[in-house]
């Protein structure tokens, strides 16, 4: 990348300038996470940065922020709608934008990375994509943050009674916070900046997140279990505002495109690799791993699906058809 700017920026400052409501592009394009750098989100964002910087050459200038330096989902996602920001990986809190993006967090639906790329074609680009530009947000393309995970201080969790008034930390997804209270949990929604000092000091004993954003952050230095139960595959929304999309030259949207495209597959067979090699990292770090038995919480999980499709216009079908994917 010509310039790969890890600090706050004079760039940052004149990126954007906006008349009325539609934010005007300078050759500055912001490319800024709340996860940490070294986890999977943090490298994917950073290899799309790298990437587009190739592609755009000179002319323009790509800056990356990782460590929420510029804020965290929530506030990233604010900044995309006023411009001040281009691009972001945005996760469980898409469900607030519309509804509909919970399906991801139907506990077990996703079977693997060839399912989710399937539900991504027919389901999130054609249906989910343009619920979120009626907010002002254009998703380009879907990528892995991964198969999620329970860490906790207490005991291994090899059934849902076991996580039975645990105080588990979950992203701000009203979804997330009613399965884990379907299976005895006390869940907390918190930023996942304060995670690691909610752990530290036995705030939260403990979260749930992909193995990748585990590591990347070292809970594995304050956590003594890890349970293997992929509840849920989470992706992540590489995303841009509607109107600074809009706003962007042809030439750039098409590069945008394309790299993002790319970094998709590279994504996924990163999220891939790390299920097969980071295990063996928190083992060495101490923890204690044990694979808990999937049929138990998925038994347990049927009155998180009837509430969706309860509640979610159209949520039963959404469901049926992602789950047909898988064959």
């Amino acid at each position: 990348m010509k310039q790969l700017r890890l600090g706050l920026s004079a760039g940052l400052l004149a990126c954007t300038v906006s008349f009325g409501a539609t934010p005007v592009m300078a050759d500055t394009y912001i490319v800024a996470v709340g996860a940490a750098a070294n986890s999977l989100q943090g490298r994917s964002a950073a290899k799309f940065a790298e990437d587009l910087q190739a592609a755009l050459g000179d002319a323009h200038t790509v800056e990356f922020y990782a460590d929420g330096q510029l804020g965290d989902e929530k506030e990233l996602m604010q900044k995309l709608r006023l411009g001040t920001v281009q691009f972001t990986l945005i996760s469980s809190i898409m469900t607030n934008v519309a509804p509909e993006f919970a399906l991801f967090d139907m506990p077990f639906l996703v079977q693997d990375r060839d399912h989710l790329k399937a539900i991504d074609a027919e389901i999130v680009q054609s249906e989910l994509a343009p619920k979120a530009e009626a907010a002002g947000l254009k998703v380009l393309s879907t990528w892995e943050n991964g198969f999620r995970q329970i860490t906790n201080n207490s005991r291994p969790i090899n059934v849902p009674a076991d996580l039975s008034g645990l105080k588990i930390r979950t992203p701000s997804s009203e979804w997330r916070v009613s399965m884990f209270k379907e299976w005895g949990a006390n869940p907390t929604p918190m930023s996942f900046s304060e995670v690691f000092v909610a752990l530290q000091t036995g705030t939260m004993d403990g979260q749930e997140n992909p193995l990748t954003n585990i590591t990347g952050a070292n809970f594995q230095e304050v956590q003594k279990y890890l349970s293997l139960t992929g509840h849920v595959y989470s992706p992540t929304y590489l995303t841009t505002g509607l109107d600074s999309w809009n706003g962007l030259p042809d030439d750039v949207k098409a590069a945008v495109a394309e790299v993002a495209a790319t970094v998709q597959g590279w994504a996924l067979a990163e999220g891939e690799k790390a299920d097969n090699e980071l295990v063996d990292k928190v083992k060495a770090a101490g923890m204690e791993v044990n694979v808990a038995d999937k049929a138990a919480f998925i038994a347990a999980s049927a009155p998180v699906y009837e509430a969706f499709a309860s509640q979610v216009d159209g949520g039963g079908d959404l469901v049926a058809r992602a789950q047909a994917l898988a064959n």
